[in-house]
């Protein structure tokens, strides 16, 4: 009996098998003939109503007692904002681990489980990982109006490029704008300062139709020219493929998910005659599959802007001229259409 409990658990799990965005980590804490215990983490409750269903149509004459699991989810979660320019999401409670992805400026998080100094945490888009508590906030921050458009930009005491330089700010973080001048913006974020106002794009004035994005897609995603490769990185300090990607989209107005096979699974697929903007994705898997490990961005045609450990960062590639990109493309997609 028991092992074939665990092996309706192992069955179960595998449907919940993208810890990005999932937990389902439950194990047997005691069975007998009538009585079947189990214990462990589930996301939420619709999940855990997954389980007792699947548990009860293999097992009917085993009363199922889930009271050890804990879920994660709840209403009355805490929310917190990152308070800081920049810091780290892990896949456990460590600066020692690998860097999972990156958090701006104005992250909304929910708290899931706390350990220590730091926060299990899910992002709006169900995006999950450890941050380091003391860089979060459940203070209120004022409401966002406009978003960084370079890879960093200085935040100055003063509207004088000469002033003293207070802090730094990433591509990609929301601000809120209080007044500006000629050529400078006062503007709220973990502190209050000046920055060049081209530095800065409203939120209400971000492209919206089809037409403007694609026109918009390459000067912007320029900006980024030469910032090197990071894995992990989300901003102009460093940044990956999917990251570049992510970000650019955020500059046209649009919210895609984090990572390369993600953005695959969800983007419009289209033919050959690729736009500016179209997503070109690509499998560098070493065992043969065809899993996406890359993305780039086109120019229009097979000409791409991406973030990649061969340029050592964001930089131009024509896809048909270069062996490597042509043996490993697998196909595209879109957010734009």
């Amino acid at each position: 009996m028991r092992e074939a409990i665990q092996q309706a658990l192992t069955e179960l799990a595998a449907s919940f098998k993208d810890r990005r965005v999932h937990v389902f980590d439950i194990s047997i804490s005691k069975i007998d003939e009538k009585k079947l215990s189990l214990s462990g983490h589930l996301l939420d409750e619709a999940h855990l109503a997954f389980l007792r269903q699947s548990i009860a149509d293999r097992f009917p004459t085993l009363r199922l007692d889930t009271t050890a699991i804990s879920v994660l989810r709840h209403p009355e979660n805490l929310h917190l904002r990152v308070a800081t320019p920049l810091t780290g999401l892990y896949n456990t409670p460590s600066f020692l681990n690998p860097l999972v992805s990156e958090l701006v400026y104005g992250t909304e998080l929910e708290v899931l489980e706390e350990y220590e100094r730091w926060v299990f945490t899910r992002q709006t888009d169900g995006y999950l990982g450890w941050a380091y508590a003391p860089y979060l906030s459940a203070a209120p921050q004022p409401a966002a109006t406009h978003l960084v458009l370079l890879p960093s930009c200085a935040l100055y005491s003063e509207p004088d490029a000469q002033s003293e330089i207070i802090s730094r700010l990433v591509s990609g973080a929301a601000l809120h704008l209080e007044q500006t001048t000629a050529e400078f913006a006062h503007i709220q974020a973990h502190k209050n300062g000046w920055m060049s106002l081209s530095a800065l794009a409203a939120l209400s004035e971000l492209p919206k139709s089809v037409a403007e994005r694609r026109s918009a897609v390459g000067p912007l995603a320029r900006r980024m020219m030469g910032v090197p490769y990071l894995w992990g990185g989300c901003t102009g300090n460093g940044i990956d493929c999917s990251g570049f990607s992510r970000l650019v989209h955020r500059w046209l107005g649009l919210e895609i998910p984090r990572d390369a096979d993600m953005q695959h699974a969800v983007a419009k697929p289209i033919a050959h005659s690729f736009e500016p903007g179209d997503l070109l994705f690509f499998s560098e898997r070493e065992d043969g599959g065809r899993g996406i490990t890359h993305v780039g961005i086109s120019l229009g045609g097979w000409k791409i802007i991406h973030s990649s450990r061969s340029n050592n960062g964001v930089a131009i590639d024509d896809v048909q001229k270069n062996q490597f990109l042509r043996s490993i493309f697998v196909s595209a997609g879109t957010f734009i259409a």
